[in-house]
């Protein structure tokens, strides 16, 4: 049976998949959305206020790479977990269904994210 703890650490791992997720978002995606519609300024202004946007910019393959390997661990915890037993008392089963809906979720978002930053990001480079 699956304890609280494992469904709690299955539950971080998502949501830390998630952040990395955006992490790429916000390195290469928001920069080619805000320079394209005309926002240039407030890009300035993101850069001056959040220097290490730099950083995430130069080092984008890293970082894609780095997201891509957690929302890899994370969806294959997502599979692995898919048909775990939940507790037998109804609140904690009812805890545990919730907890997987969720993660999946955010799993799923945080893929959405990679791929919609990997669009912006690695697309220009190889074409």
């Amino acid at each position: 049976m699956k304890s609280n703890n494992d469904l709690q650490k299955n539950i971080w791992i998502s949501f830390f998949s998630l952040f990395t997720s955006m992490s790429t978002l916000i390195c290469c995606a928001l920069p080619a959305l805000f320079v394209s519609i005309g926002l240039g300024a407030t890009m300035v202004g993101l850069v001056t206020t959040f220097p290490s946007l730099i950083w995430l910019s130069e080092n984008k393959l890293p970082v894609f790479a780095g997201s891509f390997l957690m929302l890899s661990f994370s969806s294959y915890m997502q599979y692995r977990a898919r048909f775990l037993p939940c507790p037998i008392d109804p609140n904690e089963a009812r805890a545990c269904t919730t907890a997987r809906m969720w993660s999946k979720r955010i799993t799923i978002f945080s893929i959405v994210v990679w791929v919609i930053g990997a669009s912006f990001a690695l697309l220009p480079m190889i074409l």
